[in-house]
């Protein structure tokens, strides 16, 4: 078959007269939607969702063990009978996965104040209890310091003047809060020997400005998170009895 010319020109500008131009967005609009009670609920999801709530539920109740007075971590100036909890659940479940697999132990646990995000109310500590004091999803690391980054990280302390949980240290200030005893399992801190040190994933990549991890000679990754160690601990333990102690105080 054979086109014509003038064939041929109605055809090519036919098709560059169906050629779109690209579109380009010019402006971009929202509104707030507030989600509150006064939202219908759709009866179908509600149904869907309903058997693994309950579910949940239970396993949240589950009674693991039992607190005979109501402890909050504002109820000590530098060590309080929650934190030295939590870092002595550590310090202890922790250690038995870092002993089986290294043949080595823990020496000290540091972790942070802010961490812990509620109190342990009078009566039985169930799951839940555990969820609400470490809503968080942060691991367990141990990391291999020598005696130069114990003192900066006793230095941080000292300075901080806030009750972080701490393990095995125990930690004196005179008034001007200068350190006037560090001690880890009782024995003053030698400077080329390398202790291990029980923190966590969020501290060890420098929360809380605790900048003393990242030099280290090792890392320990336990794929353990500190709520499962205080599950595990809560299971053991038939009633907690945590107090405020000598670990870390300041002299009048």
């Amino acid at each position: 078959m054979k086109f014509k010319p003038l064939f041929l020109l109605l055809l090519i500008g036919l098709m560059t007269s169906c050629k779109q131009e690209p579109y380009s967005l010019t402006k971009i609009e929202g509104k707030q939607i507030t989600i509150n009670d006064s939202l219908a609920i759709d009866e179908d999801i509600d149904a869907f969702i309903k058997p693994f709530r309950e579910s949940v539920n239970k396993d949240m109740e589950t009674v693991l063990s039992y607190s005979p007075k109501t402890y909050s971590k504002r109820d000590g100036e530098f060590n309080t009978a929650i934190g030295n909890l939590m870092a002595d659940a550590v310090y202890k479940q922790s250690n038995l996965i870092f002993n089986k697999r290294t043949g080595k132990n823990i020496d000290m646990v540091l972790l942070n104040y802010g961490g812990i995000r509620s109190i342990i109310s009078k009566g039985n500590i169930t799951t839940r209890t555990a969820f609400q004091i470490m809503p968080f999803e942060n691991s367990i690391v141990v990391v291999a310091l020598k005696g130069q980054q114990i003192d900066s990280l006793t230095y941080y302390l000292s300075k901080a003047k806030r009750a972080h949980p701490i393990s095995g240290l125990e930690l004196n200030l005179d008034n001007h809060f200068t350190i006037t005893k560090a001690l880890i399992k009782d024995k003053k801190i030698k400077k080329d020997k390398v202790y291990y040190v029980a923190t966590n994933d969020y501290l060890y990549s420098g929360g809380d400005r605790m900048n003393f991890f990242k030099t280290n000679d090792s890392l320990y990754v336990l794929d353990y998170k500190i709520r499962n160690a205080m599950l595990d601990y809560f299971k053991k333990v038939d009633t907690i009895n945590p107090k405020i102690d000598n670990r870390f105080i300041k002299t009048k």
